[in-house]
């Protein structure tokens, strides 16, 4: 294990591989004629945006050792990650993702992940504690805990953290990833008593906590122990509940281009708000901005937006409003 000091603003640990997205829309895969390429994954775009903050972002995960690997590599240190614990897995191939964009609200997914993807191969010995412990942000996703010894490996990191602020679990469940909703139910709530922060959508908070409705969502991943619940609703906005406050924000209106990847540029603007230290208002607006942001452009990694893209489209918003 590598023990040399490194401290980060947000280390992200979690999914990685090429997202593979057709320059046509409104057509299936079978019909698209040509492609882009980018760097994907939950885990990964969370970094990029924190990176696109001015954050010393880090993400753990690991590839195959093959070509989109090395681009993976590659791409990471050109948006501003460090690859410092971005492992190889010879044996396996990295993963692609496929989608379809059907706007406004239809973006089918195709996950390229067989027999096994190399970011759930991350293992207890591999981590760095230290700047796991030390990182002023720690963001796991629910992906993560599908399989072992990733899941394991996460609950490792989860004991060095303590329970420290900023301990932020991503709901981000994905069914093909699961063997049945009941197995993630129960990983999920085995892991919320080791986090502070949990941010998910009204399905995924289904899963987690067993209801839809936001405010009833909130309180009951208050009830499990994290400190700050966060429930996005898509085209209703956003809610987030303490145990002393709550906040609701609307949504921000854009001509949608491609919805993915929105709710992790949402997720690296609110590490933003959580290292800056805003209330509960502010950093939702501005979390939600910038989801907005990536949602009208195709891509997800490279459509992060920066700090002042997301200050510009505030003031926009508040100079139509007078």
């Amino acid at each position: 294990m590598n023990t040399t000091p490194r401290i980060f603003d947000v280390i992200a640990v979690g999914r990685v591989g090429v997202d593979i997205y057709p320059l046509q829309d409104g057509v299936g895969l079978e019909d698209v004629e040509t492609f882009g390429k980018y760097l994907g994954g939950s885990a990964t775009n969370v970094a990029i945006a924190a990176a696109r903050h001015d954050h010393r972002t880090a993400v753990i995960t690991r590839t195959g050792d093959d070509p989109f690997g090395r681009f993976v590599k590659r791409e990471l240190v050109r948006l501003g990650v460090s690859d410092t614990f971005v492992g190889v897995e010879p044996d396996l191939l990295t993963p692609v993702t496929f989608c379809e964009i059907f706007p406004p609200d239809d973006f089918p997914l195709y996950f390229y992940r067989k027999p096994k993807a190399p970011d759930l191969t991350i293992t207890a010995t591999s981590l760095d504690l230290d700047a796991i412990r030390d990182a002023r942000v720690f963001w796991a996703t629910v992906t993560g805990l599908s399989a072992e010894p990733s899941r394991s490996a996460h609950h490792v990191a989860w004991s060095a953290r303590n329970r420290r602020r900023h301990t932020v679990l991503d709901l981000d469940y994905r069914p093909m990833f699961w063997t049945s909703p009941a197995e993630a139910t129960r990983e999920v709530q085995r892991a919320l008593p080791h986090v502070t922060v949990a941010v998910g959508n009204r399905e995924e908070c289904e899963i987690a906590v067993g209801e839809t409705d936001p405010h009833r969502s909130a309180d009951a991943l208050l009830d499990h122990g994290v400190e700050l619940a966060v429930v996005k609703q898509g085209p209703k906005g956003v809610l987030a509940k303490t145990r002393d406050d709550s906040v609701e924000v609307p949504p921000f209106p854009v001509n949608v281009v491609n919805g993915l990847g929105a709710g992790d540029g949402f997720g690296g603007a609110l590490c933003h708000g959580l290292l800056e230290g805003w209330d509960l208002e502010p950093m939702l607006r501005f979390a939600n901005v910038a989801g907005a942001i990536v949602a009208s452009r195709r891509e997800c990694s490279t459509a992060m937006p920066t700090t002042a893209e997301v200050k510009a489209a505030l003031e926009g918003a508040g100079n139509a409003a007078h």
